[in-house]
């Protein structure tokens, strides 16, 4: 069975949506799903795939306060494993996602699909393409 970890960091619960809709998505799927927030995350050793949300913050970047130094900490153990990023926002165009998905590409991650991302709070069609991503992992 697939171990999947689904970690995310979440403001106003857009993100946490998005994470419990990938988490259920994986679980559908057939995967072990394991769901943590960003301050819960001690290691990735143990999966075999992870999905990341964190939404945009500032001037569209990841939160630096408990997500991106958590991230700076799992990066070179995520190479070799599966991994999905998502993430909601609130303006601009997603260019924080383009910006976390290069990053991750340079780091030599795996990616399973182009970052997903959805617009504020998570329309059912946003939801359900979280499913598919947390499907895709397994």
């Amino acid at each position: 069975m697939s171990k999947v970890a689904v970690i995310y960091w979440s403001q106003t619960g857009n993100t946490e949506m998005m994470a419990n809709a990938v988490a259920d998505g994986a679980r559908e799927a057939g995967a072990e799903v394991t769901l943590l927030t960003a301050a819960d995350v001690s290691g990735v050793a143990d999966f075999d795939a992870v999905a990341l949300g964190c939404p945009a913050m500032g001037a569209e970047e990841l939160d630096d306060t408990e997500f991106e130094p958590m991230l700076n900490t799992i990066e070179p153990d995520l190479v070799g494993k599966k991994v999905a990023l998502f993430g909601s926002y609130d303006w601009g165009d997603g260019e924080w996602m383009r910006t976390w998905q290069a990053r991750s590409e340079e780091k030599g991650l795996t990616l399973v699909q182009d970052g997903l991302i959805a617009n504020s709070t998570p329309t059912d069609d946003d939801l359900a393409k979280c499913k598919a991503l947390g499907a895709a992992l397994v």
